[in-house]
């Protein structure tokens, strides 16, 4: 299946943020993007992996130990 390329709106569109968020990812190099000619896109499966590498889980709830603390 062929990738699907976003333009810079359509990419901050799909991550709820404004544009110039996406453009200094790509100025920093921190999102895999092409060039054709002067235009700038970014594939929707490297998108995909920006996203699920700067994704955090959630901490695991501590629980309290039965005998509290020392008095």
């Amino acid at each position: 299946m062929a990738d699907r390329y976003l333009d810079v709106a359509q990419a901050a569109e799909r991550l709820g943020t404004g544009v110039r968020f996406i453009r200094r990812l790509i100025a920093e190099r921190r999102v895999a993007y092409a060039k054709f000619g002067s235009h700038v896109r970014i594939a929707e499966t490297a998108l995909d992996a920006y996203i699920e590498a700067n994704t955090v889980q959630p901490a695991a709830r501590r629980t309290r130990s039965a005998y509290g603390r020392a008095a």
